[in-house]
């Protein structure tokens, strides 16, 4: 006995495996379930594709049986297919939107840093002019740049020690009081 089952299934052409299951339905019909999946997808959708189910006589079935699964189970493979695309494509989407929030990210970080410095830089002019209060205007508030909080906190301090004295705050002269 000689039959193509294997060469047919071969020519299908298609990337997956096979779940056949054949049960008697009455004494000659047959009914023959096809399973046809790819475990290597990684998206759960791929488990509910239904099997293919045939029912018929012995003699039908060896007639009709590649003609009824062939085109269903090549559309199940392309479907498999544009799954993977789908979750390759996703995957890629991911890792570009978080390397665009990284360059956005360093790019903001960038632009904060210099105003950052040119507001210090601008403070600093502004002391060698002798103009301490316009300067100690000019350091960044502390609220704008936490990380250098400290430094903010220093150069403010040292700015208003420079401060001409101011005889209605002086605590030295008593007649303020």
């Amino acid at each position: 006995m000689e039959t193509n089952f294997f060469k047919s299934i071969l020519a299908l052409q298609v990337a997956g495996n096979w779940n056949i299951n054949i049960a008697k339905e009455e004494a000659d019909k047959l009914i023959v379930s096809v399973l046809f999946f790819n475990d290597t997808i990684g998206d759960d959708a791929r488990k509910k594709v239904p099997p293919i189910l045939l029912k018929g006589t012995v003699e039908e079935l060896d007639n009709g049986f590649f003609q009824a699964i062939a085109e269903p189970v090549q559309d199940t493979a392309k479907l498999f297919a544009n799954m993977e695309q789908f979750l390759k494509e996703k995957e890629q989407a991911k890792v570009s939107s978080q390397m665009q929030k990284d360059n956005e990210l360093k790019k903001e970080k960038s632009e904060k840093q210099k105003q950052y410095e040119s507001a210090m830089k601008k403070a600093e002019e502004l002391e060698t002019a002798g103009k301490f209060k316009e300067a100690w205007m000019k350091v960044p508030s502390v609220d704008l740049y936490p990380e250098y909080k400290d430094i903010i906190h220093a150069r403010k301090a040292e700015l208003s020690d420079k401060f001409p004295v101011d005889l209605f705050n002086d605590p030295n002269n008593e007649e303020s009081c």
